[in-house]
């Protein structure tokens, strides 16, 4: 069985800060292609940065994650149970749920245990939608769109962890035992937010790579990198418009693979 792969426990409070949201356009299309909407497990959960999209649209939702840390920073909802619980044993009767979704974190569970619970616990035509988000952008700003794209690349790039490829690779290197979606099916869907740069800098605070390579080598990235940002952000009160491309893939639970 796949260790938990902890890289956020203790920077939760920042994870629920700093993180962007989904777009809500996306928790409505899921709805329509579910078969009910009783229950929504949302494994991975986090802080809850899908979960109350999803109480939008579902009757209730369960959100699990390994890290107790991380639930603990999420927003309390009326129709959201939050649970302590590892990706292969959610604690939900067979059959309970009508959609299951991994939000940037089906790279870090272990596949074969995941598949095997969603499977149990899906109702028939049920479906599974994962989805990841890589490098983002910032709109008409070619200069700062240099010295991120150095941070990212050369700065955090040695320090990613291994898993970090399916993120890049959009999951299409991972296996996914479903009925599959064809693309041409699926919508696109991105996250937006309109940030200052304090914003950008926390949510750089965030990353996985950033972590490792402090608690590796010391030091704080990200400041040495806010020193050399702030002249070309501009006014320190300007805030921009950042986007990030969501990846999705979405299968259904007849004829999932053994």
């Amino acid at each position: 069985m796949k260790e938990f792969s902890d890289h956020f426990s203790r920077i939760a409070g920042s994870y629920a800060a700093f993180r962007p949201r989904y777009p809500a356009e996306l928790f409505a299309w899921l709805a329509r292609i579910v078969p009910a909407r009783r229950l929504a497990w949302d494994c991975a959960a986090g802080s809850g940065q899908a979960t109350l999209g999803l109480a939008e649209h579902f009757a209730r939702v369960l959100a699990t994650d390994a890290s107790a840390e991380q639930l603990a920073a999420a927003p309390p909802h009326a129709r959201v149970e939050y649970r302590a619980a590892r990706a292969e044993a959610s604690g939900l009767p067979d059959g309970a749920a009508d959609l299951v979704t991994v939000a940037q974190a089906l790279h870090w569970l272990p596949l074969d245990a995941f598949y095997a619970e969603a499977r149990r616990v899906l109702a028939p035509g049920g479906v599974v939608a994962v989805w990841t988000y890589g490098h983002y952008t910032i709109d008409d700003a070619p200069a700062l769109a240099t010295v991120f794209d150095s941070f990212y690349r050369d700065v955090a790039g040695p320090w990613w962890p291994p898993e970090r490829v399916h993120v890049d690779t959009g999951y299409r290197m991972l296996d996914f035992p479903f009925d599959e979606l064809p693309p041409s099916e699926i919508p696109a869907f991105a996250m937006t937010a309109h940030w200052g740069l304090g914003e950008v800098l926390g949510y750089l605070q965030t990353w996985s790579a950033v972590q490792r390579r402090i608690a590796t080598a010391g030091g704080d990235p990200v400041a040495e990198l806010a020193t050399a940002v702030a002249p070309l952000w501009g006014d320190p009160g300007m805030r921009r418009t950042v986007r990030w491309p969501l990846t999705l893939r979405a299968g259904r639970r007849e004829g999932a693979r053994a």
